[in-house]
């Protein structure tokens, strides 16, 4: 199996709920920074070496997944994009100031705090690849995130042809989407999931010092 989706879009853009519509439309399963939570001692080492510009071997990561989205998935999209030509790429994109206040309110406390001795390499990891590589080392300046944040979607713009390409809000549902994918639109509502809610509830506790 090889990669058939390449998600582009930064973290807080809506994609856990497309990570629910890609598999709820065949797209399934799909690669997002839960997975690699989920697999921390074998997958936060692949993104290491990644991030280090070694040598890595995305087919035999990938190998189960028709999907893949989501920091750090977005921040290689040039070398998936390019290791798997037939691959559809979609960014997801949102009002930059909502998707700064965000990113504030869920993931900047675990990418820039201590974190408990089970989430060390993956801290290590995640402020080689996304705090230093995606916000240049600072999320604390709003200016500054949100002119990385636009300069990321400027630049797969210009890189990604755009008969390859969904720039999509996941508040625009299933029309777009589908029509992208060449698949029907399901009979159900869109999924909206991990709202700055429901992360803080999920995923907050398991970043703190002493947190499981």
């Amino acid at each position: 199996m090889s990669l058939q989706v390449i998600g582009a879009g930064a973290a807080r853009t809506g994609t856990m709920s497309l990570k629910s519509a890609l598999e709820s439309v065949g797209f399934g399963p799909c690669y997002h920074m839960h997975e690699l939570i989920e697999h921390l001692d074998t997958d936060v080492p692949f993104w290491l070496r990644a991030g280090d510009r070694k040598k890595v071997n995305f087919d035999a990561f990938f190998q189960t997944y028709r999907a893949a989205i989501d920091f750090p998935v977005s921040i290689f999209y040039r070398e998936l994009a390019a290791r798997y030509p037939a691959a559809k790429v979609i960014l997801t994109v949102r009002d930059p100031e909502k998707w700064f206040r965000s990113v504030t309110n869920t993931i900047r406390a675990p990418l820039t705090e201590p974190l408990p001795d089970h989430l060390r390499e993956w801290g290590k990891m995640t402020r080689k690849i996304v705090v230093d590589g995606f916000f240049e080392g600072d999320l604390s300046d709003k200016e500054k995130a949100i002119a990385c944040y636009e300069r990321h979607n400027d630049e797969v713009k210009r890189t990604i042809p755009p008969e390859r390409l969904l720039v999509y809000e996941v508040t625009q549902g299933w029309a777009p989407l589908c029509k992208f994918l060449n698949v029907p639109v399901p009979g159900v509502p869109f999924p909206k999931i991990n709202t700055t809610a429901e992360f803080q509830e999920r995923y907050s506790p398991r970043f703190r010092t002493g947190g499981s």
